[in-house]
């Protein structure tokens, strides 16, 4: 059995097979998923899972050199936008409009559904290195 944080199998092989600058999106349970990019979805209920706690779940198992953070986050969601930056500590993260965030999600490896069902709740990881 698995001992490590992240449980979820599909996420799991997800990460695991991740490479150097590879995309990941967590999406709210409204951000639409784009064609051709497979869907892991965790919502369970309206708010379960929370956004911020699959993003602090995920961030223990990925190696993240960059972010992507709707520009609106931080004035409509500033919960999300303060726990993200905390939670990100000193990854580099860039804003960039809610439309182009979902386009650069079509780029994605993979795009996580959270049960979080507040605004703009949404960020693309980059996969890094660990050496």
């Amino acid at each position: 059995m698995k001992k490590t944080t992240l449980l979820n199998q599909a996420l799991s092989e997800v990460v695991a097979g991740m490479g150097h600058g590879d995309l990941l999106v967590i999406g709210d349970y409204g951000l639409p998923c784009p064609k051709g990019v497979r869907r892991i979805d965790l919502a369970l209920r309206p708010g379960i899972p929370a956004f911020l706690d699959v993003v602090e779940t995920i961030l223990a198992e990925l190696q993240v050199e960059a972010a992507v953070v709707a520009r609106e986050t931080a004035e409509r969601n500033p919960a999300v936008q303060e726990g993200l930056t905390r939670l990100l500590g000193g990854v580099p993260v860039t804003t960039v409009s809610h439309e182009e965030l979902k386009e650069i999600s079509a780029r994605a490896v993979a795009l996580v559904r959270t049960g979080e069902c507040t605004p703009y709740a949404n960020v693309i990881l980059r996969a890094g290195v660990t050496f």
